[in-house]
């Protein structure tokens, strides 16, 4: 596997999303977010929740599962013996979108040199994907160990499409564990909701984690992120050889900062996370400094920088088109604040 999180060639700050978009039209949506993400960007493939069942992170990450369908039930996503209609809205709705990437990048002059691609990860898939009996595929050992292993050819798949898409592109997968801290701390409700899942040993996630990414290095990928809600999960990312991390960046402890650092010196990325305001964006010089004061503060060199990418916190998709591109207006005016610090420097 070639190193899964290098810096972006720039050596500069750049910027991306996580991958969720307002509205239901995937040819607006890519129109945007490949306008928006140019060179040195990263443009990625959108995943369209307003569209519905299938199109929302579970359903659409379940629909790559290999040999393991799925279908939609009133308290979620259940695996069951023979694909159906559910399955096949999401399937669908994932190749209209390759479709659509296509058509938008062979009527390009220069495509774009980077594409991105996402999925729900292993163990925030089995808290929210159902067992026969209705409980949680989380809780069973062997089940847990069956998706992973599904996911992982899944992601083959998505990859070489990707790359079918849009031929000659750096793809990058990025890897969803919103769920993560609640995994490891054994706070995840039961099907009935009166008890909580036993805890996941972090060593299961990072034995996952270590499969997966190697997995999508065999299919193509240049680079492979971890995206945690929190930063609590960061120090056990230096077990997953290679991968990047994506954080929010506006509560990080000095600890947390410390394990950031740890990261960054091993020459890992950082995909910043900045908060998604529900009012106009703070100035720019102002989310810059979220990232430089602790920068500085812990020895690291302004000119590492370049190893960050800044990416919105929270959902897009909830906040309508007009505040996307509010909101990735905003990360390239901070991206442009640090990159002038490390000019200056």
């Amino acid at each position: 596997m070639s190193d899964a999180a290098a810096p972006p060639d720039s050596a500069a700050v750049t910027v991306t999303a996580l991958g969720d978009w307002p509205g239901q039209d995937p040819v607006e949506a890519t129109r945007i977010i490949r306008g928006e993400l140019g060179h040195p960007n990263l443009p990625f493939l959108p995943s369209l929740p307003d569209r519905g069942a299938g199109s929302d992170e579970i359903g659409r990450t379940a629909g790559l599962l290999a040999e393991l369908p799925v279908d939609l039930q009133p308290h979620g996503w259940r695996l069951v013996d023979h694909p159906g209609r559910d399955l096949r809205r999401a399937v669908s709705a994932l190749s209209t979108d390759f479709d659509v990437l296509a058509e938008a990048v062979g009527a390009e002059d220069a495509p774009a040199a980077e594409l991105k691609v996402h999925c729900r990860g292993p163990l925030s898939l089995a808290a929210n994907l159902h067992l026969h009996s209705g409980e949680r595929a989380l809780l069973d050992h062997g089940a847990r160990r069956d998706l992973r292993d599904a996911l992982i050819e899944g992601i083959g798949s998505l990859l070489q499409r990707a790359a079918t898409a849009s031929p000659g592109a750096k793809l990058t997968l990025q890897v969803d564990e919103p769920e993560i801290s609640r995994i490891f701390a054994g706070t995840i409700p039961t099907a009935s909701g009166y008890r909580t899942l036993r805890a996941v040993p972090e060593h299961e996630a990072a034995e996952a984690w270590t499969l997966l990414a190697e997995g999508a290095g065999k299919a193509g990928a240049a680079g492979v992120v971890l995206a945690f809600s929190t930063a609590e999960q960061v120090s056990l990312t230096r077990r997953v050889p290679g991968v990047g991390v994506a954080v929010p960046v506006g509560a990080v402890s000095h600890r947390e900062w410390e394990a950031l650092a740890e990261l960054i010196e091993d020459g890992r990325t950082l995909w910043a996370g900045v908060p998604v305001p529900n009012g106009r964006p703070p100035r720019a010089q102002q989310t810059a400094d979220v990232i430089l004061r602790p920068w500085r503060g812990l020895g690291l060199t302004v000119g590492s920088l370049g190893s960050v990418r800044l990416v919105p916190a929270g959902s897009l998709a909830e906040r309508g088109p007009d505040r996307a591109r509010e909101m990735l207006a905003h990360l390239h005016q901070s991206a442009d604040a640090l990159n002038q610090a490390i000019a200056d420097a």
